[in-house]
């Protein structure tokens, strides 16, 4: 069983007093979360400034006893007036999921392009993984790609994730992963891009389902890129359906709604929904939202729309571009599935 928290600052008058309000919510959550015997999976934060603030971050973490390894800290600005949010999610059997947040240093990215980057986060996620005797073709569940400057980098990005899976064996035929590839900013200056993966040590095969909505949605492979739009798992405790960053997309591949967030918003939620319903769940059952835009000037108009249609469900509105220049608005969400079969 998994559960989730977005975690605000309740006091946000400097970048200190907001981390110590965050840290003190993810204490006060995960405390509640050991008693009722579920583990940290993964925290990630979402900066204003990762370059000044992970330093003070990072050993606030460590002062909490939030390990490292379950950390991820990307610069993308969250909406609502403050520096800091975060993300956690909890699990109740930690044997059967793992998270990793690979960045690269200043000096290993230094001189190199984002098809260069990307190639050694794999290989760097490929070395951890394989003395365990997992893949990347049956294990890795999901990945977060953030990219900096996207609208310069992404392209590097997806050529680099192309050649991957064609060697390990991820294909049109057989499948990709789930994914959100965002713009976001490393902590590192010379880092253009970086990743985190979900893996499920446990599963095989036969235990994922992808799903494609191809009523609403065209294969992304029809625009030259390789992922899933979501995927449903069955574990020891269910099913979960994971939904990768989706916007404004109609069965041809095309852009709707250009120049209209509203448009574009009713649009993607339609979207998301067919694919909750074809992995046998839908929107009623999504825990949060994670809200990606590329104007800084939509945030009130999405947060008061999302308020409306989802007053009870938390979210994070975070700036951060899209792969497209004319996709204005993207999201993810997950969704636990009452049937398990």
């Amino acid at each position: 069983m998994k559960n989730y928290a977005i975690i605000k600052p309740a006091r946000r008058e400097s970048y200190p007093e907001a981390l110590l309000s965050v840290i003190d919510g993810i204490k006060s959550f995960l405390k509640a979360e050991c008693a009722s015997g579920r583990s940290l999976l993964y925290a990630r934060f979402f900066l204003s400034d990762a370059q000044n603030q992970a330093a003070a971050l990072r050993g606030a973490c460590s002062a909490a006893n939030i390990p490292e390894g379950n950390i991820s800290l990307i610069e993308q600005h969250p909406l609502d007036g403050s520096r800091i949010s975060a993300l956690v999610t909890t699990v109740s059997k930690p044997e059967e999921y793992s998270f990793c947040s690979l960045r690269l240093s200043d000096q290993e990215a230094a001189g190199k392009d984002s098809y260069q980057q990307t190639r050694m986060l794999f290989a760097n996620y490929l070395d951890i993984i394989g003395p365990e005797g997992l893949s990347l073709h049956t294990h890795c569940v999901r990945t977060w790609i953030f990219v900096r400057d996207i609208d310069i980098n992404y392209s590097g990005m997806v050529k680099a994730r192309n050649d991957v899976f064609a060697e390990e064996g991820l294909t049109t035929d057989t499948h990709f992963i789930a994914s959100t590839g965002i713009e976001g900013g490393p902590e590192a200056k010379q880092a253009l891009v970086a990743i985190d993966f979900l893996t499920c040590p446990q599963i095989a095969e036969a235990d994922k389902t992808y799903l494609k909505g191809l009523s609403h949605l065209s294969p992304t492979r029809d625009y030259g890129v390789s992922f899933e739009r979501g995927v449903r798992l069955r574990d020891s405790e269910g099913a979960h359906i994971y939904i990768s960053g989706t916007a404004s997309i109609d069965h041809k591949g095309l852009i709707l709604n250009e120049g209209s967030t509203p448009k574009q918003t009713d649009r993607l939620l339609e979207n998301i929904e067919v694919l909750l319903k074809e992995g046998g769940a839908g929107l009623e059952d999504v825990p949060y939202f994670v809200v990606y835009l590329r104007d800084i000037s939509d945030a009130a108009k999405v947060d008061a729309y999302m308020q409306e249609r989802f007053p009870q469900v938390p979210r994070v509105i975070l700036y951060a571009r899209v792969c497209r220049p004319g996709w204005l608005i993207e999201m993810e969400c997950e969704a636990p599935c009452d049937n398990g079969a």
